[in-house]
């Protein structure tokens, strides 16, 4: 019986790949993984994300939105939907971050299967992120993984203490409804 193998796909194959139109890939574990763009709901959550971290770490890092970074060395390309990275680590080199951000925040979408949201949150995490944020809009609640295997569910009216100082609303994150 014969059988057939198939070769992973190297980050330098990746980057030669336009996106599809409506979209982006990523590359996970040598696989090219076809995204779609986030909808209206979900780039108003990662604009709040994205305004609020960003006043509040001032100075001591970037927050990004839809940042690519390679939380390993070969045949991985990840986008996150909103990231801090701190000062000390920021160094970007070509089109994508060298490692996993200090914090990645994925905001729930449709087409999140929570097989990849598992997967994603353990590369980041065994990879240098000091923090998983797993934002829901419909229950309007935060979910906070950390390397030592603690998970923290923040809800209206609690603050999510931040890793550089202060807290954020969770009712912030939310477009009034």
């Amino acid at each position: 019986m014969a059988t057939s193998t198939t070769r992973l796909m190297t980050f330098a194959e990746f980057q030669e790949i336009p996106d599809p139109p409506g979209g982006y890939y990523e590359l996970h574990h040598g696989e090219l993984i076809q995204v779609a763009f986030p909808d209206l709901p979900h780039g108003e959550i990662q604009h709040r994300l994205l305004l609020l971290l960003s006043a509040a770490a001032a100075d001591s890092g970037v927050v990004r939105i839809e940042m690519p970074y390679r939380p390993e060395p070969e045949h991985e390309a990840w986008r996150a939907d909103v990231v801090y990275v701190s000062k000390t680590r920021w160094n970007p080199q070509g089109r994508c971050f060298f490692g996993a951000p200090d914090l990645v925040i994925e905001v729930l979408s449709p087409s999140n299967r929570a097989e990849d949201l598992l997967e994603q949150k353990d590369l980041c995490l065994e990879n240098g992120s000091r923090e998983f944020w797993v934002v829901n809009g419909k229950r309007r609640h935060v979910e906070v993984f950390t390397p030592g295997g603690r998970t923290a569910t923040y809800k209206s009216g609690q603050e999510i203490p931040l890793m550089f100082g202060g807290s954020l609303t969770v009712d912030a994150i939310f477009p009034q409804s």
